[in-house]
């Protein structure tokens, strides 16, 4: 498995099979993003939640045969009213597709179209590839359930955000890592813009004081696992 940052809190997945996903592809609006929609396809397209540095560039990527939307299901329906195919799930449900596994996790946090659209509650993704699990905390503040969903699902990567004011700042981070536990952990969410500045060097010296591995991305940086 290849997993890409693609900046913000967007990841691309290349599986073994061929099978390829994108996580959250907020590109065209960032300045920080290594490729542009235009550059870009996807058998599947998982969305945290629904706001616009998050659905970002999805419906330009998407295809309205092939590529298949995997988020919770008020998300989908708007999904589905934009003529694109959706597989509604919803918090604590799992599903095995094609690639792999998905199961959603909650994430404290809003989810509101750029249209006003309000679409259900955001969602943290837990995602098994390959023999590996990933976690994906989509934008999140922290919370003690955090220590369950590790305990449930061992997780081999966590991606965090770490920018604060809209999810985590780095001390909260830090302690989300101690109690997932996982493997490695990736910082995402931070200086993309100057309200989310943040230094990644900085949550990953606190994680490796603590015993912890991480593993700073810059965009279109890949990690084979």
């Amino acid at each position: 498995m290849r997993l890409t940052y693609l900046g913000h809190s967007a990841f691309k997945i290349e599986t073994a099979a061929g099978h390829s996903l994108l996580i959250d592809p907020y590109l065209d609006g960032n300045a920080l993003a290594p490729l542009k929609s235009s550059e870009l396809k996807a058998d599947y397209i998982l969305l945290t939640h629904a706001h616009g540095d998050h659905i970002g560039d999805a419906f330009k990527i998407a295809d309205k045969e092939s590529t298949l939307f995997i988020c919770v299901s008020e998300l989908a329906r708007y999904v589905s009213s934009k003529g694109f195919k959706a597989h509604a799930m919803h918090i604590g449900g799992a599903h095995d597709f094609p690639f792999g596994r998905v199961k959603l996790t909650i994430a404290h946090h809003g989810s509101l179209t750029l249209d006003g659209q309000y679409c259900g509650p955001a969602a943290g993704i837990v995602l098994t590839v390959d023999e590996k699990t990933i976690y994906h905390c989509g934008d999140t503040g922290l919370f003690l359930d955090m220590q369950l969903i590790g305990e449930r699902d061992p997780i081999d990567i966590m991606l965090l955000p770490i920018g604060d004011n809209f999810t985590m700042g780095i001390p909260d981070a830090v302690k989300a890592v101690e109690l997932v536990h996982p493997q490695l952990a990736i910082p995402m969410h931070y200086n993309t813009f100057p309200l989310i500045k943040a230094d990644p060097e900085d949550f990953s010296r606190r994680c490796e004081s603590l015993g912890f591995v991480c593993k700073v991305l810059s965009p279109g940086e890949s990690l084979y696992v």
